[in-house]
């Protein structure tokens, strides 16, 4: 079962992470999100643990906790939605975008 974790001190690393989890059963995956550009963490990420039972207990152990001076939020993660379209960001049709309609200064005329 994969749990979302947030309010993560950005020192925190993933093994910090992992053994916090450990405690409570075996842990399959442990992922802190980071920034594309800048590289830092966003200050969340998931946890993944082999049994629900065990995931179920780490959320009452740990959910409201203090790691790092930061409490934590643990829940069941949620479904990623997939808001990627093949349209290309959710923009169809209508052709009035960018850079004006009809091709001329129509919209600077006063």
């Amino acid at each position: 079962m994969k749990m979302y974790v947030g309010n993560l001190s950005y020192d925190l690393t993933e093994d910090e992470l992992k053994q916090k989890f450990m405690e409570y059963g075996e842990v399959s995956s442990v992922s802190i999100l980071t920034d594309r550009e800048t590289g830092r963490p966003k200050g969340f990420g998931f946890v993944e643990m082999a049994s629900k039972s065990e995931a179920e207990a780490a959320i009452a152990g740990l959910n409201g906790k203090t790691i790092k001076d930061r409490t934590i939020v643990v829940n069941e993660a949620r479904p990623r939605a997939d808001n990627r379209s093949s349209s290309g960001g959710g923009r169809s049709g209508g052709g009035y975008g960018g850079g004006g309609y009809g091709g001329g200064n129509r919209s600077r005329r006063y």
